[in-house]
Parts: C-alpha cells; sequence; structure tokens
C-alpha cells in the first residue's frame, strides 16, 4: 500500500487545523484599531495604565490595591463608556505612548498632558485634571528661592513626562537629572543628590507629607498643564465615548467631588485660577 498520499493528505490537513486554529484564536477585534470600544465593550473589560507610584494621581493602598484620583477618574468613565471592569496596567511613564501605540493597553490615565509632541502620536479624550508646577527643594536650603536660582543645579524629574520636557527646554542653566520612578526623585532630592525637583503641587506635597520627607515648595508657579486620558491613533469611537465621559462628570459634578475628596481642590476653582495666572 502506497502510504505517501495518505501522509500528504494528513499533512495538508494538519497544517489547515493550525491556521484555522490561529484565526480562531487571533483577537480579530484589534486587529481593527476602530473596534476597540466595542471589543471592550464586548469582553466586559478594560485596559488602563497608570505608575501606581505618583499619588496623589495613581498609587498603591494599604491592600495593594490601585487608588488615587487618575483611578477613580477612571473606574467612573468605564462604567460610563459601557464597560463593567478595569484592568489597571502599572507602567512608566516614558513608556506610556509606546505602551498605547503596541496595544499593552487600550487607555492611559495618570496626570498625563496632551503635549503636542505626544498628539503626533497618540490621542487624548476632554481633559479631567490641571495641576500647576512648583520647584521642591530640602527644607533646609535657603539658597533656591525661585527659577533663577536653578542655574548650575541638579535638577531631577520623572522620565517621560512634560515635567522632563518642559525642564529641558525651559531650564538651560540646569543639569537636568531624569528618574523612572517618580517616587525615587524625591528621596533623592531628602538626602542631597540632587539641590530641586520639579513637580507638581499636588504629587510633591502628597509624597513628602506620606513619606515624612524633610522637603519644601518654593517660589512661584511655573506653569500649569491639562491632564486626559491617551489612547491608541485611529480609534474614534473611544476617544468619543471617553471625551462625553469626561464632559458629562463635568457637568454633573463628579470631577468637583472626586478632586476635592482626593486632591483637596475643586477643579473648576483650578481651571479658574489658572485663566487668572495667566491673563
Amino acid at each position: 500500500m502506497n502510504r505517501a498520499p495518505l501522509r500528504q493528505s494528513l499533512i495538508r490537513g494538519l497544517v489547515a487545523a493550525c491556521a484555522w486554529g490561529a484565526v480562531l484564536a487571533a483577537p480579530a477585534a484589534w486587529a481593527q484599531p476602530g473596534d476597540t470600544l466595542a471589543h471592550a465593550r464586548s469582553a466586559g473589560v478594560i485596559r488602563i495604565a497608570n505608575t501606581q507610584a505618583s499619588p496623589p494621581w495613581s498609587m498603591l493602598d494599604d491592600k495593594n490595591q490601585p487608588a488615587g484620583y487618575d483611578v477613580e477618574v477612571a473606574r467612573e468613565v468605564a462604567r460610563r463608556i459601557g464597560v463593567a471592569k478595569v484592568e489597571f496596567v502599572a507602567d512608566q511613564f516614558k513608556n506610556f505612548v509606546e505602551g498605547l501605540k503596541a496595544g499593552k493597553y487600550e487607555l492611559v490615565m495618570n496626570d498625563l498632558t496632551p503635549t503636542v509632541e505626544r498628539e503626533k502620536q497618540v490621542d487624548f479624550s476632554a481633559a479631567y485634571g490641571l495641576e500647576d508646577f512648583r520647584i521642591f527643594v530640602r527644607a533646609a536650603n535657603s539658597d533656591i528661592k525661585d527659577r533663577p536660582d536653578l542655574k548650575g543645579k541638579r535638577v531631577g524629574v520623572t522620565a517621560g513626562t512634560s515635567n522632563e520636557s518642559w525642564s529641558r527646554a525651559t531650564l538651560l542653566g540646569s543639569e537636568i537629572v531624569t528618574y523612572d520612578n517618580g517616587g525615587l526623585v524625591f528621596n533623592d532630592l531628602a538626602i542631597g543628590r540632587i539641590d530641586a525637583v520639579i513637580s507638581s503641587h499636588f504629587g510633591g506635597m502628597k509624597y513628602a507629607t506620606v513619606n515624612k520627607l524633610p522637603i519644601k515648595e518654593v517660589g512661584s508657579i511655573l506653569t500649569y498643564q491639562l491632564s486626559a486620558a491617551a489612547m491608541a491613533k485611529n480609534q474614534p469611537a473611544l476617544r468619543e465615548a471617553v471625551s462625553k465621559a469626561v464632559k458629562d462628570m463635568h457637568a454633573d459634578g463628579t470631577i468637583d467631588r472626586l478632586s476635592n475628596r482626593l486632591l483637596g481642590v475643586s477643579y473648576q476653582m483650578s481651571v479658574e485660577v489658572a485663566k487668572a495666572e495667566k491673563q
């Protein structure tokens, strides 16, 4: 008996079965960027990235669960766009844009500012946060009182943040030192490895208070920055749904309630103060 045809038939059948299995196993919904929202609704889960190390925006609570302003806003946004569960993915600021482009997660919600450079690569929703950025120094430091005093100093920033890009563009006479972990930058400030840190008022004060660090805020406000949800390009349905959820949360007072409870300040009042400062 000639077994060759039988073997060839079996091989062809096995190859076809493997190919068909790959098609079945492939996440077809993710293959089409415009289907991301539909897929998340169907699966009942959406992946949202944050650092989990940048209080009060995102952090881990005493039960080792994600917490903070961005986390609470993210959960409410997910509910309003029709997704039952949020899977929080821990990542670093410097990885957020590439993580979205690579499909590691569907949204980033962690005090991320919609800068011109970022908007070339990813899309942003309506803004849900606003903060002012300050100079932080050691409590015993009397040399640095405001921005001009940073010349010739080692200034710490978190890598990949708008703090880093602003500092590199503005503090031309300073040595900019980057940190992957936003918490370590304050630890190094406290022990004198760097002279100053550029950070948000909320983030710096929160970290100093929680960790009882001998640091203080000095000088005038350096800049104001908005924060919004980021997502991969070419996902109009997701962008529209998230923006609508955020706008509705502004309108019904949810954003203000969350910012008052978790940041200790009214978001709307912050916006008015920022407008007044810029005028």
